[in-house]
């Protein structure tokens, strides 16, 4: 087996200067970036089939939304539980090991007569589908520092895609096909991208030899000690919360006056997600020339001037406030995609002996953002409308801004 040499894996290990330090050769950075893609695409192939299935197996509608509920609790529970030990095991061993287990998740889901199996199947596919946050600081590390912006934007283009077709695909797939072949057609995508990961990607050296307990315990150690993780998290939660607020209430608010639209219109406005599947490499690569901190304020920027934008609406015409939701949803998507992969570059450099916590972290606070925008969203969509839901999307994204400008040293 031919692998790459790994550059830099340790923290004590001094970096060759970057500007004699090759970039990655573009297969195995593609490899990454499907694998990234296909790995997270595994937690959304059930939604758009729960209704084919469900009848199928004689399912109940409130059983079938336990499905995507513990593929999300696992996928949660993977990066905090899981997702730190690549930084004390090889990487690459962890990703095998991970891709094995997704495709017998995804076959057993597939193989499904039950929804008790199905369950077990959704949960274990959210644990496994963590691979892609096994992937990212992978990339971090093994590619050149003058390279890393670039390199990560690459992969978390990967993963956006993922997202963003994953339902598509699905749909098509099980009209034509039958639900069954999603999970089985899945389970072999992720069984060749094993196999590719296999030949293709170097091994990790390991960078701390902690127990799993102290492992984990350095979540917090890491928290307390590097105030730009903190200023990262935090910024990032800040900008989750409006995007969680936005498309948690999106289809409901189409679905009444004076739209009386249906649920594929509302689907349809996730196209938006290609906007920031655009802006990932771009993000990287300004990173890399002029600095994540900028990158970080023009995407809080960018994000805040969309949500309040959306204000405008009564204004408008019915079609005109379409128009506007639509160009809206791209340019904050765009902010804060660019935002996020600017907080990865920033937080990979933090140490490079713990990549992988400090990406659990940060993943760690754009899910507790996530669950609190559905929450307050849903809350003030109830009581006060669409556009409480703007104020709110709005202000956490001036929030975020604020963190980014606020000196660092006063975090």
């Amino acid at each position: 087996m031919q692998t790459i040499p790994l550059m830099h894996t340790t923290a004590a290990s001094p970096s060759p200067p970057a500007a004699a330090a090759p970039p990655l050769p573009a297969a195995l950075v593609l490899l990454l970036a499907t694998g990234a893609g296909l790995a997270v695409a595994s937690i959304y192939y059930s939604q758009p089939m729960l209704g084919v299935l469900g009848a199928e197996i004689g399912a109940t509608g409130r059983a079938l939304g336990l499905v995507p509920t513990l593929t999300q609790l696992g996928y949660a529970l993977g990066i905090l539980l899981l997702a730190p030990l690549g930084d004390r095991y090889d990487r690459r061993r962890i990703i095998l090991a991970k891709a094995a287990v997704l495709a017998a998740a995804l076959l057993l889901g597939g193989a499904a007569h039950a929804i008790g199996t199905l369950l077990v199947a959704s949960l274990v596919t959210g644990l496994a589908a963590t691979l892609a946050q096994d992937i990212v600081p992978a990339a971090a590390t093994l590619a050149p520092e003058a390279h890393r912006g670039k390199v990560v934007g690459t992969v978390m283009t990967g993963l956006l895609l993922g997202i963003l077709l994953s339902r598509v695909i699905s749909g098509f797939v099980a009209e034509n096909f039958g639900w069954r072949a999603v999970f089985v057609a899945a389970a072999a995508s992720i069984a060749l991208l094993g196999a590719a990961v296999w030949r293709s990607l170097p091994r990790f050296k390991p960078t701390t030899q902690l127990g799993y307990a102290a492992l984990l315990g350095s979540l917090a150690e890491l928290w307390r000690r590097h105030g730009a993780l903190r200023r990262a998290t935090l910024a990032q939660g800040l900008l989750s919360v409006g995007f969680s607020a936005f498309w948690s209430t999106l289809a409901v608010m189409l679905h009444g006056a004076p739209f009386h639209l249906g649920s594929a219109v509302a689907g349809a406005f996730g196209l938006a997600g290609a906007a920031g599947a655009v802006a990932a490499p771009l993000a990287g690569r300004i990173a890399d020339r002029s600095g994540p901190e900028r990158v970080t304020r023009m995407g809080a920027g960018l994000a805040m001037v969309a949500f309040a934008a959306m204000a405008l609406s009564p204004m408008l015409s019915v079609q005109g406030r379409l128009w506007l939701l639509g160009a809206s949803a791209v340019a904050f998507d765009l902010g804060i995609q660019a935002a996020l992969v600017a907080h990865q570059t920033i937080v990979y450099g933090i140490d490079p002996g713990a990549r992988s916590r400090v990406n659990a972290v940060l993943v760690s606070g754009m899910f507790v953002g996530m669950a609190s925008g559905a929450a307050l969203g849903g809350v003030l969509f109830a009581q006060w409308g669409w556009l409480s839901v703007t104020v709110l999307a709005s202000s956490a994204a001036a929030g975020a801004l604020i963190v980014r400008l606020w000196p660092a040293g006063r975090t």
